[in-house]
């Protein structure tokens, strides 16, 4: 018998070391190639092989941006993780263990009696010892590093998942013959062995058509930068130096032929990205927390030379070194006023995994076209998530102009009608001028320091920044009415379980809108007139409270924070239950 669903949440737990990830990547891959849409959450410790891995995936038959909260099926690898999970489990849930590793000591430890799991439909799996008597040619040692791809063929027969539609891409023919071999062992044990067991299937609906494939934040943010360097017809040159979660975006740019250089430092990093600027490409370079601090004088330099550039940071768990694969939305106001002097620069956030390619497409233009630097914030839960996504027609994305000027024998910083300044590479006669971190002469681009010329300056660039608003999209309420008791206003990746808590709690009668800003300076306009029409504003932060301060100073109102620093992402029960309070 098979039941039709419209979703299902799966929750993976194993130590490191036990392919966790992949099996969570290669499963939502499935899942976007057989029709449904997904969302996906990654957890995992900084240590190598030591601590514990999760991977949870929101499989629906409609567009989703949120993981859900409690799960309807537990894959656990140990006792411990099966303890550690199982009070988020739906009544009834499904359980795949590997019992593998449920020795007496560890059941023991793990503090369980049998009647714990009579509400629960459980598959206990040895995995390791199935595989070893299939004799599929593995030593008993390393049956363990091919289980997750025996859970993988296990939930596609339960779940009625193709396996033809799973791929893998190895050098080594023997892994990729022996992932095949144990995928389709998998599949054909729950068959034989399971064959009276309820399985279920995922109904979908027809998509749009077009092109589909899951995009994690990194990859979306990388996707965005190169497409906007087509659009625009100039080079892209990315500078970086290793530092988690942001490593991965240089391994997808490098992957299309972009120039690409690993510096000695964060310094180096962006210095040798605003000389790539300076050339006439675009410099990009991308970084974390501790990173962005080291950067903040080379942005200060680039925005005097009033060059293009596009910094990233994928925002961790601080301060210091913090939590390096804990997400957290702690940069903000490191972004707003790290750098010294009168230093303005645009401030973009995305808010989901595609909503990443957007947001640095816009950065680029931005850059290109206004002659700034310009920060993306992302942060770890949107670097690592993945979600389904619908390629778009290069035809649909908007046009870049580049502030080119070689034929009119104009000075170095001279401007266009809106301020500013031509992009005019080194090599052009007539346009030679001074490279370095002292104020610049209007028009000329010397070394001045005249008093005068120094405001003058500081307030022409501060007004070339402000004219970007008339570029940015007029803001509107996300969902809800423009008028009422509470607005719950939100930035980055809180938009996903903000947006499902707003829905239910509008459901439930409650006078609840939602707004979210993902360009944060320059604010867009209108969006003074929404704060002023509620009775009060709630500003869910993953940090203490930096947006909240924000726009206290900015619009002379006091939102009440809710703040979450514990290295993960809100749940929807959290926002409701703080709604109640409020209301």
């Amino acid at each position: 018998m098979t039941s039709l669903l419209n979703d299902v949440i799966i929750l993976f737990a194993g130590n490191s070391g036990d392919g966790i990830q992949f099996l969570g990547k290669k499963l939502s891959d499935t899942c976007t190639s057989s029709g449904n849409y997904i969302s996906t959450l990654s957890d995992f410790t900084a240590e190598i092989r030591a601590g514990f891995s999760g991977f949870k995936i929101h499989i629906s038959n409609k567009h989703i941006s949120y993981t859900g909260e409690k799960y309807d099926v537990l894959v656990v690898m140990n006792a411990f993780l099966l303890k550690k999970n199982l009070n988020k489990l739906k009544v009834g849930g499904i359980i795949i263990a590997d019992i593998s590793g449920f020795n007496k000591k560890q059941l023991k430890l793990a503090g369980y009696l049998e009647n714990t799991l009579k509400k629960y439909k459980v598959f206990c799996l040895k995995i390791s010892s199935s595989l070893y008597k299939r004799k599929i040619n593995i030593n008993n040692k390393k049956c363990f590093l091919f289980k997750n791809m025996f859970v993988l063929g296990f939930l596609c027969w339960l779940y009625n998942f193709s396996i033809k539609k799973i791929c893998f891409l190895s050098k080594k023919e023997n892994i990729l013959k022996y992932n095949l071999k144990i995928l389709k062992f998998g599949y054909f044990f729950g068959k034989k062995k399971c064959f009276d067991t309820e399985k279920f299937r995922i109904f979908y609906y027809k998509k749009k058509s077009g092109r589909y494939r899951n995009l994690n934040g990194n990859e979306g943010i990388s996707l965005g930068m190169i497409a906007a360097c087509k659009k625009a017809n100039i080079n892209m040159f990315y500078s970086w130096y290793p530092i988690t979660p942001a490593s991965e975006i240089f391994n997808n740019i490098s992957k299309y032929g972009i120039k690409t250089f690993q510096a000695e430092d964060e310094i180096s990093a962006i210095t040798s990205a605003i000389g790539a600027s300076y050339s006439g490409n675009l410099g990009v370079t991308g970084t974390s927390g501790p990173g962005m601090s080291l950067k903040q004088e080379g942005l200060g330099l680039c925005f005097m030379l009033e060059l293009p550039l596009v910094v990233i940071n994928v925002q961790r768990a601080g301060p210091s070194t913090g939590l390096p694969t804990k997400t957290e939305q702690s940069d903000l106001m490191q972004a707003f006023y790290g750098r010294h002097g009168e230093c303005p620069i645009p401030i973009l956030a995305s808010k989901s995994p595609s909503n990443c390619f957007y947001i640095s497409f816009i950065a680029c233009k931005i850059a290109i076209e206004y002659m700034t630097p310009v920060i993306i914030l992302s942060d770890g839960y949107l670097a690592n998530s993945y979600e389904t996504w619908k390629l778009p027609k290069c035809k649909d994305l908007n046009k870049i102009k580049v502030n080119y000027n070689y034929k009119n024998n104009k000075l170095p910083y001279e401007r266009n009608k809106n301020g500013i300044r031509f992009w005019v590479p080194p090599g052009n006669r007539g346009y030679e001028n001074i490279i370095g971190g002292l104020e610049k002469e209007n028009l000329t681009g010397n070394v001045s320091s005249e008093e005068e010329n120094h405001e003058f300056m500081v307030k022409y660039r501060h007004n070339k920044i402000n004219k970007i608003k008339k570029y940015l999209p007029f803001k509107k309420i996300n969902i809800g009415k423009k008028k009422g008791k509470l607005l719950i206003l939100s930035w980055g990746s809180t938009y996903g379980c903000i947006t499902e808590a707003v829905k239910k709690l509008i459901i439930k009668g409650y006078s609840v809108s939602s707004m979210h800003i993902e360009y944060i300076y320059p604010f867009p306009n209108g969006i003074k007139d929404i704060i002023y029409n509620f009775d009060k504003i709630m500003i869910p932060e993953i940090n203490n409270g930096q947006l909240s301060n924000i726009i206290r100073d900015k619009f002379l109102i006091y939102p009440i924070a809710l703040n979450k620093i514990k290295g993960i992402t809100f749940t929807v029960s959290d926002i409701i239950n703080k709604v109640y309070q409020v209301l």
